[in-house]
């Protein structure tokens, strides 16, 4: 029997099977799919920012500590590549009297184009924060269950949970579609399919399912060079020469959302220059968890059999929420900065 099972090898359930295994937890971490990163998490734009965009909830008691933990990630796995390129943000006219978030700066035209060289009509001004960073979300979810197989846990794929595992309404484990396994705790990370295995309970758990369509597109190396939110689009490099662009969202057929993402990419095009030569590679859209009241993290029954941990953004928060969990796993203390987060359990 393992201590502890986790369910989803995306990028949250990567960051918690990583901290229990390294704080000596027997943990099993269960991926439906044939590697880890195989659902939402490889279809992240995966922007690590601790400051600007939406914050609701508990995850503004602990967003500050991304960048951080994030640091530490690279000192405990080395093979990891964080792209520590900052961000410049403009949308519209800034409303009079605002002020930038700390570490972020209000910066003019001059500076704009210093940062985006290849820019054609660079605003009169933006949102530049320095911290901004992206990651390759698939490679780190990747090193993550690397080094919590290099400490002991157990991993296996191509396993889909089908239920929990319940004995007089007291959950033990879970059913899988290759057998059982017991657990004295279950921590369900599988985003928007863990409403459903909490069905037999009596938690309240509202996450929604938000599409997000995302194209990858090639291109001169070093034509971006920060992360760029504009109106008309989000862009960053993710490696020389490749670029992931934001496609806005649209409904309809698959021939729509071609014509969603040709519609982005003629928006860098005319934004960029010497982006003639960029390329759509393809495109793809994801159904993020977004809670309804931010991010939902802890037990999801009175007798401590359960956890949850679902949020957005996963990316930026994976590594500090991995390592709250396991504290609170492992002391069985609550972490002051999760207790805007809990499930409502009747």
């Amino acid at each position: 029997m393992s201590a502890v099972v986790v369910v989803g090898a995306g990028i949250v359930g990567s960051s918690v099977a990583y901290h229990l295994a390294r704080r000596g937890v027997p943990v099993t971490l269960l991926e439906q799919g044939p590697a880890p990163a195989t659902g939402v998490t490889g279809d992240s734009f995966a922007w690590i920012r601790s400051s600007g965009g939406h914050w609701p909830g508990g995850a503004q008691d602990f967003r500050e500590y991304a960048q951080a933990d994030y640091r530490r990630l690279e000192d405990e796995l080395p093979h990891i590549t964080i792209r520590r390129t900052g961000s410049l943000t403009w949308a519209g006219t800034p409303a009079p009297g605002s002020r930038p978030e700390p570490g972020q700066f209000r910066v003019g035209r001059s500076d704009i184009a210093a940062l985006e060289p290849n820019l054609r009509h660079p605003p009169g001004q933006a949102i530049h924060t320095p911290s901004d960073a992206g990651v390759d979300p698939t490679a780190l979810a990747h090193a993550l269950v690397a080094a919590a197989k290099a400490h002991g846990a157990t991993v296996l794929h191509n396993t889909a949970v089908t239920s929990l595992r319940m004995t007089n309404r007291r959950v033990e484990g879970v059913l899988t579609s290759t057998g059982s396994h017991a657990a004295a705790t279950v921590v369900l990370t599988a985003g928007t399919q863990v409403p459903k295995l909490c069905e037999p309970l009596s938690a309240d758990l509202a996450i929604a399912a938000s599409p997000a369509t995302l194209a990858r597109v090639t291109a001169p190396p070093g034509l971006v060079k920060t992360i760029v939110a504009s109106p008309d689009f989000e862009v960053r490099e993710v490696r020389d020469g490749g670029l992931l662009l934001v496609v806005p969202h649209v409904e309809g057929t698959p021939a729509a959302f071609a014509q969603a993402a040709q519609g982005a990419l003629q928006h860098l095009k005319a934004a960029f220059r010497g982006s003639d030569r960029c390329r759509l590679l393809g495109h793809r859209t994801a159904q993020r968890p977004m809670p309804a009241h931010g991010p939902v993290i802890g037990y999801a029954t009175h007798d401590r059999s359960v956890y949850v941990a679902v949020m957005h953004s996963a990316v930026t928060l994976a590594p500090t929420v991995g390592r709250l969990v396991a504290d609170e796993l492992v002391t069985g203390r609550p972490a002051s900065e999760l207790q805007r987060c809990r499930p409502r359990v009747h």
